[in-house]
């Protein structure tokens, strides 16, 4: 199967300006927005293979840096902006209302996929953000989600290695928190970043049907219906 078309797209966000790539296949269903771990990037090899995966499904998917390339190589020194879960949410905030504005996906459902810190923010950001459909964390630290967990309405996967034990503790924790529909998955054999073989397949897939499930396929015999009014 042919590689969908991605193009790069700038996401004015704070003051400041964030690159992104975005993918859109034909009929998408939603949007996925990915938010990256602590010292990761939209260069993840691991978030860049789910997404394809998500492609190949029928989501279109926008992989963002969240910080800038002056932030990041502070980060790399000071680690100052890996952990503010605060200004990691409010970025994908702008980028949730940049996917609303944007003549490509603005008709397109929007789901959350965040690994690592990305999780928390992710969280944070649903819960600010009600039209948000579904949130999927891989290897997450949901617990940096903090007080805004009780508040994220959109039905959540929390997907952790078995032999990531801390973090499943923090994934249990987090889901007790939770009212919103939450499902703990535990892939077996995985360690944090999902590196042994099979595990991230399992995560792909995992995330594409949670999505698949969450999101619904838009109304295009409506916008047929407009075109044609608009055009006969």
């Amino acid at each position: 199967m042919p590689p969908h078309a991605t193009r790069a797209v700038r996401v004015a966000v704070d003051a400041v300006t964030l690159d992104g790539d975005l993918t859109i296949p034909p009929d998408a269903r939603g949007t996925i927005l990915f938010a990256h771990g602590s010292g990761s990037s939209r260069h993840s090899p691991r978030n860049r293979y789910v997404a394809g995966v998500l492609n190949a499904a029928g989501l279109a998917t926008l992989l963002l840096d969240l910080l800038t390339q002056d932030e990041e190589r502070r980060d790399v020194v000071t680690r100052e902006h890996r952990f503010d879960i605060v200004l990691l949410a409010r970025r994908l905030g702008g980028a949730t209302r940049w996917l609303e504005q944007d003549d490509a996906t603005r008709a397109l459902g929007i789901g959350y996929f965040g690994a690592s810190t990305g999780a928390a923010a992710a969280l944070v950001a649903a819960a600010a953000h009600p039209e948000v459909r579904a949130v999927v964390s891989r290897g997450g630290r949901p617990d940096l989600a903090g007080p805004a967990l009780p508040h994220v309405l959109a039905p959540t996967l929390l997907i952790v290695g078995s032999r990531d034990t801390e973090v499943i503790a923090m994934n249990e924790d987090a889901r007790r928190r939770m009212e919103a529909p939450v499902e703990l998955q535990i892939v077996p054999g995985a360690t944090h970043l999902f590196e042994e073989p099979g595990t991230l397949e399992r995560v792909a897939e995992l995330a594409r049907d949670w999505f698949i499930r969450h999101i619904p396929a838009p109304d295009r015999s409506r916008d047929a219906s407009a075109h044609h009014a608009a055009h006969g």
